[in-house]
């Protein structure tokens, strides 16, 4: 897990669906996030070989073809068992929402003078797989460069599950009342947020601004998910 520093900065931009827009200013606490998207070999360790349910076999690289409910009612409630005594106190592991997602993807503090188009880089090939490098397939994790704040794989490889429900108006939302405090997403709706692009996907799509959604029921070959570890409330 890497540290990230709380901070502000004005998340969208451009994004296939177009609705990533407006800009709009957020602010966001210290967290922790996963390094690298989970991998196989944390999966299992979790949750047993026999549940690795991935097309590309491989501990290093990224679980997929789990849904949003599989992670939110299996992964992360065994994890949380298992590591109780073992991370700091009143904290836990969740899925990243969405402005955290893209806050990390950035480089969070670091990045924030910088408006690269993908984490870490203007250059896709220097930090991500995506349907140009990939030959068809995930990779394992950690091959490209990381982006400022040491994290790989952010753009491209796997899709990564957000903790939030999709609103297409909730930028505008956002933006109507000012700077926003750790949004959380819509209130409801009918998808999840993904981020980050994929191994089968073309250049745009791995945009740190780009959305893209699902059902959280939905289990795709190129869809994984990060960790972030957070303090519990008081």
């Amino acid at each position: 897990m890497i540290a990230v520093p709380g901070g502000t900065f004005d998340m969208g931009g451009e994004s296939w669906l177009n609705d990533a827009l407006p800009v709009h200013p957020v602010e966001l606490d210290d967290f922790w996030i996963g390094e690298y998207p989970v991998t196989q070999a944390l999966w299992t360790a979790v949750l047993g070989e026999a549940n690795n349910p991935s097309r590309f076999k491989g501990a290093d690289r990224p679980v997929e073809t789990v849904s949003w409910e599989e992670i939110d009612q299996s992964f992360l409630p065994a994890l949380n068992r298992l590591t109780e005594n073992t991370r700091p106190p009143r904290t836990a592991y969740r899925l990243p929402t969405e402005a955290e997602w893209e806050y990390a993807a950035r480089g969070g503090l670091q990045g924030k003078n910088e408006s690269l188009l993908y984490a870490g880089s203007d250059i896709l090939d220097e930090v991500g797989w995506y349907d140009d490098n990939s030959h068809g397939e995930t990779k394992p994790v950690g091959l490209k460069l990381p982006n400022q704040l040491g994290l790989y794989d952010m753009s491209g490889n796997v899709w990564e599950w957000c903790n939030d429900w999709h609103g297409s108006e909730y930028y505008q939302e956002c933006l109507d009342k000012g700077t926003i405090n750790n949004p959380r997403g819509a209130e409801k709706g009918g998808s999840r947020v993904l981020r980050g692009g994929s191994w089968i996907h073309f250049a745009q799509l791995c945009r740190s601004s780009n959305r893209d959604l699902n059902a959280p029921t939905s289990r795709d070959i190129d869809v994984g998910f990060r960790l972030v570890l957070v303090s519990l409330p008081v």
